[in-house]
């Protein structure tokens, strides 16, 4: 199986760039990939690694500001009372 790798493209979501790691993870643990493809799929990986990491951090940024700077526990309390 050889498939281009968009090398330096940003993924459109968060969600899209979780699905590509997925597929990247997939196919080298699977052994499909020869060592060049290995190589490129790795260094695509950790871009979009930094790219998820990048984005969990601006979210964690917005729910600070939403909380007035107070970041708080998750609890099932917490879900219970969302659910309720």
């Amino acid at each position: 199986m050889s498939k281009k790798l968009p090398l330096n493209t940003t993924p459109s979501s968060f969600e899209n760039a979780m699905t590509e790691l997925s597929e990247l993870v997939t196919q080298m643990e699977a052994g499909d990939l020869a060592l060049e493809a290995s190589v490129s799929a790795y260094q695509r990986g950790s871009e979009l690694i930094k790219y998820c990491a990048a984005q969990l951090d601006k979210v964690e940024q917005q729910v600070k500001i939403l909380d007035a700077g107070l970041l708080k526990p998750f609890s099932a309390d917490d879900a219970n009372e969302v659910n309720a």
